[in-house]
């Protein structure tokens, strides 16, 4: 005795598929697929109107003067930074500022790559030492990508160079930075 099979063109979408037997094969399927890691948190989502720009120091604390610091008429103390921090700092502040050629700063406010590290330095953040051995990391990458140049100045101030490749090395920096740890 044969069971009738079900007149197909009478289910819905999801009675064929369960008829089929697309469901259980989907399912086993889906099942087995490795589970997705979750997505690191890299911002807040925009809100209904829109996303807030934040400020290049956003997420960093900022330099407090403490009790003894007001009493002897001293800034604050800097903000500890790890090199890497340092490096992450600068482009930030290079992008919010905006960038310049053959000037620490101009005019409008925009900054070279040592006057965006000379202004992270001037808000607090690190020290002369942090800001010398980001320095280095960052001659480091130009040497190690066949740009040997005497300091970063140098390659920062050359004719046709673009904002977007002091973002791209003060970013190799950063990484190499990290990687070792500084």
């Amino acid at each position: 005795m044969t069971v009738p099979a079900p007149p197909f063109d009478r289910l819905d979408p999801h009675e064929l598929a369960q008829a089929l037997g697309l469901v259980e094969e989907i399912e086993q399927y889906l099942a087995g697929l490795p589970v997705p890691a979750p997505a690191l948190p890299s911002a807040p989502p925009p809100g209904p109107y829109g996303s807030v720009r934040q400020p290049w120091n956003h997420g960093e604390p900022l330099p407090r003067r403490s009790l003894l610091d007001r009493l002897a008429s001293r800034p604050a103390r800097p903000v500890e930074v790890t090199v890497a921090g340092h490096l992450r700092l600068t482009s930030r502040y290079l992008a919010e500022a905006g960038w310049t050629q053959g000037a620490l700063w101009d005019a409008r406010g925009r900054v070279c790559l040592l006057g965006a590290q000379t202004a992270v330095l001037a808000h607090g953040y690190g020290t002369a030492y942090t800001v010398r051995r980001a320095r280095a990391q960052v001659m480091e990458v130009l040497h190690a990508t066949g740009r040997p140049v005497p300091s970063p100045d140098v390659w920062n101030d050359r004719p046709g160079r673009r904002q977007a490749e002091v973002h791209a090395l003060l970013e190799r920096a950063r990484a190499r930075a990290h990687l070792l740890g500084i």
